[in-house]
């Protein structure tokens, strides 16, 4: 059933067509009561619309000659904004199933644009470039991300029909907490309500969402994208990786973020703070380990390998790669 507020709007709809209509034809056409009829125009009204009560015979509402709504417009920064958000988004990836949507958003408005603003914008995108590559991943389906939102914002679970990277598909009734968007991909996260577990879906692998009866509570505590780096941070991999390095919070988390590796961090001492250079415990998970030396040795820290011994011979191998280097004439 249709929201009152749009039901509100539908009225506007049927008086912009033209003419006088009578109560009982509007109250048939919104599928509400007269007297409803007559509380939908009086909110037009408030929000300044000129609706005419015209009596007699024929009598019923008509909206004041000449009304229209005014149309849609953007100064020069907004419009910039709207078109370098759409063109954004598409190199980024972060776009519904529908490629085609943005670029003709784009052509619309671009359409409508005097002509001394579309010139500078094309001046703009001819100029602009990107250092990475437009994103390859596949895209959610529209419906779906907009499901999910309503689940998120009203807090009702959601039954999800998910296939995951073996291949494996199954049904998931989940309790959403947000949509994150990370690395160009968009990621729901929430409780598993069969298993009781907190866990992260690729919204592309998402083939249909459906909202069920009921609501839930969202957990206090990190939120959304915390939980989505988290997860990524702690997911089963081949490798599980110990260090501890020396330095600083900001030094570590430069190279290794939160999606990557966790940070023990009990919080500074009496005088310390983030920035206080001291033995931290950093622990992540990999596939595969001969990315790690390098990155260690561009953070420029003291650092223990705990485990595993793999990543030791991989980077005393690396030492000795570089100090061969450098002895070469």
């Amino acid at each position: 059933m249709p929201r009152p507020t749009a039901r509100v709007l539908t009225l506007l709809e049927l008086l912009q067509s033209g003419g006088t209509r009578t109560v009982a034809e509007l109250a048939d056409r919104l599928g509400v009561e007269g007297r409803t009829v007559r509380r939908y125009v009086d909110q037009l009204i408030d929000l300044d619309v000129p609706v005419e009560s015209v009596r007699g015979r024929y009598g019923g509402y008509r909206l004041a000659p000449g009304y229209r709504l005014p149309p849609l417009m953007l100064s020069d920064d907004e419009a910039l904004a709207v078109l370098l958000g759409l063109v954004a988004g598409r190199r980024a990836g972060l776009t519904t199933a529908e490629h085609t949507a943005s670029e003709t958003a784009s052509a619309k408005i671009r359409r409508v644009l005097p002509k001394h603003i579309a010139r500078r914008l094309d001046t703009l995108l001819e100029a602009l470039a990107f250092t990475d590559q437009p994103g390859e991943s596949d895209t959610p389906d529209a419906g779906v991300l907009l499901t999910l939102a309503d689940a998120v914002r009203h807090r009702r679970p959601v039954l999800i029909r998910y296939t995951d990277r073996d291949g494996r598909r199954s049904d998931r009734t989940l309790h959403a907490y947000g949509i994150v968007a990370h690395a160009g991909r968009w990621y729901v996260t929430g409780k598993d309500a069969r298993i009781g577990e907190d866990r992260t879906f690729r919204l592309d692998r998402i083939a249909d969402a459906r909202t069920l009866p009921g609501s839930f509570e969202a957990p206090v505590g990190p939120g959304p994208a915390q939980r989505v780096l988290s997860a990524f941070a702690t997911a089963e991999y081949r490798y599980e990786v110990t260090l501890r390095i020396h330095g600083t919070v900001e030094q570590i988390r430069a190279h290794l973020p939160a999606g990557i590796a966790t940070l023990e961090d009990h919080g500074p001492a009496a005088g310390q703070d983030r920035a206080t250079e001291r033995w931290l415990r950093v622990e992540l998970r990999a596939e595969r380990l001969d990315w790690l030396p390098p990155v260690l040795a561009s953070l420029d820290r003291p650092f223990v390998i705990e485990r595993p011994d793999e990543l030791r011979d991989l980077v005393t191998a690396l030492a000795d790669r570089l100090a061969s280097c450098a002895r070469r004439a």
